[in-house]
């Protein structure tokens, strides 16, 4: 039986996996979709637990194969995408598919889910403020930093294609919002 769908979207930066881990520590019946991406892992990141990370030949080999749900090349030459299998996997085990995914691959999988999907857009509480988040995060160069801070820009204008806009100015307040928005999609 296929479940649910639920859609963390959010410029780098703005809190999605922090809201999506607290959403899976929260008891709902909610399982991790594992994206898989090109891009190099980053510290002790495992493969098969915080993405699948694949080669650009393998990537595209899925792409011709039509293995994913969604891909996009996010960044050029950095793709990302969502594996049907990991989708069939969840669903199996009777939980609901919890994505945290770029704003362009949430937009994507709410058109093709429609009403079994509810897409939460995480918003910063302003550019600037994302900008300070992705510096003190200290994973990126001045340069990768601009280029996040632009399409964040480029991502917000896309906010209005989600079911709901949380505004993640206080973190706790926002998990709350997150958490209660996504309780009573389930309860539907």
């Amino acid at each position: 039986m296929e479940g649910r769908l639920v859609i963390i979207s959010a410029p780098s930066g703005a809190g999605k996996t922090t809201i999506c881990n607290h959403l899976l520590e929260s008891g709902l019946k909610l399982e991790f979709s594992v994206s898989a991406t090109t891009r190099k892992k980053r510290g002790k990141e495992i493969d098969g637990l915080e993405y699948f990370f694949l080669s650009s030949d393998f990537f595209s080999e899925k792409i011709k194969n039509e293995e994913f749900v969604e891909w996009e090349e996010v960044y050029k030459d950095l793709y990302y995408g969502t594996l049907k299998s990991e989708l069939e996997r969840i669903w199996t085990k009777g939980n609901n598919v919890l994505f945290d995914v770029d704003v362009n691959g949430g937009v994507n999988l709410k058109k093709k889910y429609g009403d079994r999907a509810i897409a939460i857009f995480i918003m910063p509480p302003s550019i600037e403020d994302l900008e300070r988040r992705l510096v003190k995060r200290g994973w990126d160069c001045p340069s990768t930093i601009n280029m996040r801070v632009e399409k964040a820009r480029e991502e917000i204008r896309l906010s209005n294609q989600f079911d709901l806009i949380i505004v993640n100015d206080k973190l706790e307040k926002a998990k709350e919002e997150a958490f209660n928005a996504v309780s009573l999609f389930l309860l539907k």
